[in-house]
């Protein structure tokens, strides 16, 4: 649908530029961001399916065959090309057009589709234009990336944006024309918001090397406190939920810090938080996602939905694509010198010398990290967890690479069991819905859907499925 849409709107912007309707500036304008969006969407189609078809022109039948993966990429990076000469830069938007696809953005994702191509080059040369390096810079503080009142911020490239409009709840602000966000409370523990319909594994909570201050604002366990400061300024943190104020005393394993008071931790060390439903959970929970004070899940004024914006890319990741493409290329020390910026924000002002990941999902010790392009795809997890980005980062990486991460992470022999898992608060000799995962061998990527397949004949299967 964005694909088709993008081809649609540049005949109507060409064909309205030519009958006088809007300005030579502004048809440009909108030529890039229609060329942008249509170029982001194939990025993501190429990263999740491999080769899809190229469809370049509107009205067409819909039966283009699969181009190849490669071919894929190279649109992205020819649509992006041509948007980055039409584009507004970043520093000639107006407040109002905050939010819109900049110059900027159109680099950092034809340098991301240069990598996927193998063009480490062509990627540093995209990395490296003073439309991403003079206008994007990284956030003081890690935990200000996800931050409610940072949307936009100078450390995003590209966010989709969400706009409330009426009700936040099930009775539909959308339907009044706001575009609302979902995804945040749904991924809070259940004891909070009612859902808690996904969770992490206690395995990323280790792996952070000790001084990250990157995992308190990635994923909480047992006993941690919430640490976003818009949470804090709103309700105190957990502890000033509805739902906290009105069960802490008829409720203390749940709703109590154990001494009475409300929790003010993501459940306790005594007692994690699995949920009260019978559903299990592991008791480690989004972090990154639970930042809009606006919101209390289905308790209290029942807030569902909010305005929280999905940031897509951000300027982390440009510097450590650029750290991957200059190890690559032979750079060693200034690809070292990238992560090391990510690296010394991440640990509040100096990084350790020595890079070395936390526990093991078991909680065995580590060795420290020597190998530079290890040390660049670590930092792509601890960095960018929870975000849009990890997988296809790690996916384009080559062969083995995401499923290597997976493995470490979770500890996998197989796909069809839960763990009774081995270390920490939660090894209490009971499976919490962490299981034995594991990324099979040439399934990084997903099967086309056989609707699709069912509407075009001339689409094939991706060989593993």
């Amino acid at each position: 649908m964005g694909i088709g849409r993008a081809n649609a709107a540049l005949d109507v912007i060409a064909d309205t530029k030519a009958k006088g309707i809007i300005t030579a500036d502004l048809a440009s304008r909108l030529t890039g961001e229609a060329l942008f969006l249509r170029g982001m969407t194939y990025y993501y189609l190429g990263g999740t399916f491999g080769g899809v078809p190229l469809e370049l022109k509107s009205g067409g039948a819909g039966l283009t065959p699969r181009a190849t993966q490669d071919q894929v990429f190279a649109q992205v990076v020819a649509d992006m090309k041509q948007a980055e000469s039409l584009l507004l830069s970043k520093t000639a938007l107006a407040t109002a057009d905050l939010g819109r696809a900049t110059k900027g953005a159109a680099y950092g994702y034809e340098g991301a589709a240069q990598m996927w191509l193998k063009n480490y080059s062509g990627a540093l040369a995209a990395f490296n234009n003073p439309e991403l390096t003079s206008n994007y810079h990284l956030l003081s503080n890690f935990v200000d990336v996800g931050e409610f009142n940072h949307q936009n911020s100078d450390e995003s490239l590209f966010e989709v944006q969400f706009n409330i409009t009426g009700s936040q709840s099930w009775d539909g602000g959308w339907q009044n024309g706001g575009e609302e966000a979902w995804i945040d409370d749904f991924s809070w523990p259940q004891e909070i918001s009612g859902f808690g319909y996904d969770y992490g594994n206690p395995g990323l909570w280790y792996s952070y090397q000790a001084g990250d201050l990157r995992r308190a604002a990635t994923i909480i366990g047992p006993g941690d406190q919430n640490i976003s400061p818009g949470i804090i300024a709103k309700w105190g943190g957990i502890k000033g939920y509805a739902v906290v104020q009105a069960n802490y005393q008829s409720n203390p394993n749940v709703y109590s810090d154990g001494s009475g008071n409300p929790i003010n931790t993501c459940g306790t060390l005594l007692h994690p938080w699995y949920g009260t439903d019978g559903t299990p959970r592991s008791g480690y929970y989004n972090s990154k996602k639970w930042r809009d004070p606006t919101l209390t899940g289905a308790n209290g004024t029942s807030a569902i939905f909010g305005g929280q914006n999905q940031i897509l890319l951000r300027y982390a990741e440009i510097l450590l694509d650029r750290a991957e493409c200059k190890i690559r290329t032979g750079d060693v020390a200034g690809g070292l010198a990238d992560v090391k910026a990510v690296r010394d924000r991440a640990f509040g002002g100096s990084a350790p010398a020595v890079m070395q990941d936390g526990l093991t999902w078991d909680g065995k010790a580590t060795s420290p990290i020597t190998d530079p392009l290890q040390m660049v795809y670590s930092e792509y997890r601890h960095e960018l967890t929870a975000e849009y980005s990890l997988f296809y980062d790690l996916r384009r990486a080559g062969p083995g690479v995401a499923s290597a991460f997976i493995q470490n992470a979770y500890g996998t022999t197989s796909s069809t069991s839960q763990i009774v898992y081995p270390y920490g608060p939660t090894a209490d000799g009971k499976t919490h819905g962490v299981w034995m995962t594991t990324l099979p061998a040439n399934k990084d990527i997903l099967p086309i859907p056989v609707s699709a397949i069912g509407l075009n004949p001339n689409l094939t299967q991706n060989p593993s499925y």
